[in-house]
């Protein structure tokens, strides 16, 4: 860790507490998703692994969990679609439909 993130509060988001703000970061991070190499894996308080990206913002880098829900959300984002809701708001971003993306995935 360098200096300049030694000063960071550091705080671990599952896709249940994703917000507005840190989906758009996430996004403008990773504009066509995230690759593997992108991905960081630690160990929990419980020492369960943990996969995670990270986004930085002026004073908090956030390590979001990775997950089928989140690279779908990602690819489906639209701004818009959270313009009436509050930046911090950990209940903006619905759970996506998995069931009709499936039909996609066999198409590759």
């Amino acid at each position: 860790m360098n200096k300049k993130d030694a000063h960071l509060k550091r705080v671990i988001v599952d896709f249940k507490k994703l917000t507005p703000e840190i989906l758009a970061l996430l996004v403008e991070k990773y504009p066509d998703g995230y690759d593997d190499d992108q991905i960081i894996s630690f160990r929990n308080a419980k020492n369960e692994l943990v996969e995670a990206v990270e986004v930085t913002t002026e004073d908090t880098k956030y390590l979001v969990k990775v997950s089928t829900k989140l690279a779908v959300t990602m690819e489906n984002y639209d701004e818009d679609d959270y313009e009436d809701f509050d930046d911090d708001d950990p209940d903006a971003v619905q759970d996506p439909d998995l069931q009709a993306d499936e039909d996609v995935d066999d198409l590759d």
